[in-house]
This record gives C-alpha cells, structure tokens and sequence, in this order.
C-alpha cells in the first residue's frame, strides 16, 4: 500500500529536531512521497535545493499564501516566473496560493492584492502548465470566477476542501482535485465527510497540512504527515472500502496530476 501526502509543511522549524525520525516513520507507514508547498518566497531557496533522492520522495510547489501579504514583494512575481522556467524537476506545482477572505477585518486594497497575487500566479501555472494549489477560505466563489476566466490547463488541487457540493463539481469541472485530510475525523464536520464519502473518488487526494489542522482526540498537538494513514482509514471508513483502495486512488490521482506516473 502507498500513500501520498499532497499538502504538508515538512520544511517548517516545527520538524527542526527530528524530521529525519518523521520521514522514517511515514515510509514506515505506507507513505512513500510528499509535497511541500512554500508558503512566501523566503522558503523557495531551500525548497528547489530538496531533493527526492532516496526512498521518500520530496516534491514542492512555489507560491505566496494569501495570508502572508506583509511577507510578499512585488518582485516575487518575477522571480517566481523566473525560478517555474528553470529545469528544477523536482517542481510539480504552483503553490499555495488563494484567496483568504475569513478575516472580516480585511480592507478593500488587501483584498485586492490578494486577488492580483493569485491571478497572477493562475496565469504563471498556464505559463508553465504546472498544476495549482489553492488556499480557499471564504472565498470559493471569487476563486471559481478567476480559474473560469485564466482557465489553467493543468487543473491543481483545492486545499482542505470545505466547501458546498455545488462548488465541489464545479471544481472537478475545471480539472481540480479536493484535498481531504484530518477534518474528516472530526465527527461534528457533518457536511465535510458526506462530500468526502460521496464525490468520486478519482476527485480526491489526501493531505495532512502538517504541522497545522490535527485531527481529532490531537487537537493542541503539531500534526505531522505521520497521520496520512489514520486520515486514509477513516476515508475508507466512510466511504465503507477497503483502506488499500483508498490509498491506490489517492496516489494515483497524485501522479497523474503531477506528472509523475512512473516516479513513485
């Protein structure tokens, strides 16, 4: 059985003292590749030096976070456009970027900026025909009217999809996997594990977002991508299939949706 992790933070300092000990622990699980998408573009230095050598494999994807605006330069952009052209094979996505309107504090030029970044980085994934990975909160609406209008070919992925069943198909319309990770073991996530029981499963991928959203019984510990599995099992739970099923679909989906059929 093989599993993927196609969302987690495994370069952040909370993994400093013992991420060789996490990667063991997850190959020992089933869980034979990853990607790390960079969150602003002080980490893209030493995402595109990671290499996938070795039995786990490291992918990344290039971005700026939608909730990191002070972080962001204007010349990001270009330097992004830059780094996506160069022979880095170990770059499979452009990522994590969004919209985050949660926040109902935010003014109008943030909002705004936050909207230019992401089309911007929509129209550098047609570019360079890379996939998509999109932070989407409180903001599905706006996301669709902007992948409608720069139509990426290459599809991506919706991060910890929470969204309605309407928006769910009409991102699986638009050539967009549905991240599904440890909300799903949250009992009282109601209309998270009907989707996630529900959609065709061709449409999903798992994630963990590691260090950050723990599952349930965790909750105020750092999560980690060790618990891919326990997120499998309670996917095939609901789903009312065996785990291995779940595990052959999800990564596979990955592969085909990074390009990476015959790599892992």
């Amino acid at each position: 059985m093989k599993l993927f992790d196609s969302h987690c933070h495994l370069n952040f300092s909370d993994f400093n003292k013992d991420r060789i000990q996490v990667i063991e622990n997850c190959l020992n699980s089933g869980i034979i590749g990853m990607c790390i998408p960079a969150t602003q573009s002080a980490e893209w230095d030493s995402l595109t030096a990671t290499t996938v050598t070795g039995k786990m494999r490291q992918y990344v994807a290039l971005g700026l976070h939608p909730c990191f605006l002070s972080q962001h330069q204007e010349a990001d952009i270009d330097r992004l456009d830059e780094l996506l052209g160069q022979p880095i094979q170990h770059i499979v996505a452009v990522g994590e970027t969004g919209l985050d309107f949660y926040d109902t504090h935010l003014t109008d030029n943030q909002r705004s900026l936050q909207y230019s970044l992401f089309t911007q980085q929509v129209q550098l994934a047609k570019k360079h025909q890379l996939p998509l990975i999109i932070h989407a909160r409180k903001s599905h609406d706006q996301v669709l009217k902007a992948l409608r209008q720069y139509k990426p070919e290459a599809g991506g992925i919706i991060h910890a999809y929470s969204g309605s069943e309407q928006q769910a198909k009409q991102y699986i319309q638009l050539g967009f996997k549905l991240g599904v990770g440890g909300v799903i073991t949250y009992p009282r996530a109601a209309k998270t594990r009907h989707l996630s029981a529900t959609l065709p499963i061709n449409s999903i991928v798992l994630e963990t977002d590691a260090p950050d959203m723990p599952l349930h019984g965790f909750q105020g510990l750092r999560n980690s991508p060790e618990q891919l599995l326990p997120i499998a099992e309670c996917l095939a739970k609901l789903r009312n299939i065996e785990v291995k099923e779940v595990a052959e679909h999800t990564t596979v989906n990955c592969q085909k949706l990074f390009s990476r059929e015959d790599e892992f």
